[in-house]
């Protein structure tokens, strides 16, 4: 019997963590303007779109600015967000369209709330701007590395986000213990604190303590939402 595959492909993963970040800061190439906030979102396609007003760093500026936007990717457990990934950005600054800005603004609102997104949709406020992707750069957990443009733009987000974040969210409030059970029974190591750190169609991460994380592949892929809250479900209630 083939061994599954334990976890997505790195390009796919990292976009997975991109869909789901937010800009954190924006710095300019070749400059000595510092790196500022920044403010926006992550489009479908993988390009960080910035909300840009008159104080912001890149107000002002031509089209094609060569600019690296760090996104973060938080899990919030305990009261606290804790970063799941940091996501270096490079590539060239270019305005969307007027004819784009209201569905991409509607877009980045729904993971990346603002209230200025909602004046850019009523035909004022700031400007949105996007980035055109040269690489990006990632550091999740242990793991980093480089993905060039068209590795990244090529992958998609795991198909069933939004159904795995919602079981996280689940679990992370109604199951810990049966999960830290779990660890326990497949470390052979009590388990004090367990959360759901990453559930994709591949397997699930748990997070136990500030360090400390245990992969669990899913016996063969989840293919569909019901089949990954099976697998979930058989990770939790094994028989």
């Amino acid at each position: 019997m083939q061994h599954p595959v334990t976890a997505p492909p790195v390009p796919e993963r990292v976009r997975t963590l991109a869909a789901l970040a937010a800009p954190t800061h924006v710095s300019v190439a070749g400059s000595g303007i510092p790196a500022s906030a920044a403010r926006g979102g992550v489009d479908a396609t993988g390009r960080p779109v910035l909300l840009v007003g008159p104080a912001e760093v890149l107000h002002g500026l031509p089209p094609e600015t060569l600019v690296t936007v760090d996104l973060t990717a938080v899990r919030a457990y305990g009261g606290v967000e804790r970063p799941r990934g940091l996501l270096k950005v490079r590539g060239w600054t270019q305005p969307v369209p007027a004819a784009e800005a209201r569905a991409t603004a509607v877009a980045i609102a729904e993971r990346c709330p603002d209230e200025d997104l909602f004046a850019v949709v009523e035909g004022g406020g700031p400007e949105l701007v996007r980035v055109d992707v040269c690489q990006v750069v990632y550091l999740t957990g242990g793991e980093s590395g480089v993905l060039d443009a068209e590795d990244y733009l090529a992958a998609t987000p795991d198909p069933l986000l939004g159904a795995a974040e919602r079981m996280v969210r689940h679990v992370n409030e109604a199951h810990r213990d049966r999960l830290a059970g779990t660890v326990a029974r497949l470390t052979g190591e009590p388990v004090g604190d367990a959360w759901l750190w990453e559930l994709d169609r591949y397997g699930a991460t748990v997070r136990m303590g500030e360090d400390g994380l245990v992969r669990v592949p899913w016996p063969a892929l989840a293919a569909t939402p019901a089949a990954l809250e099976r697998a979930l479900a058989c990770l939790l209630c094994p028989s």
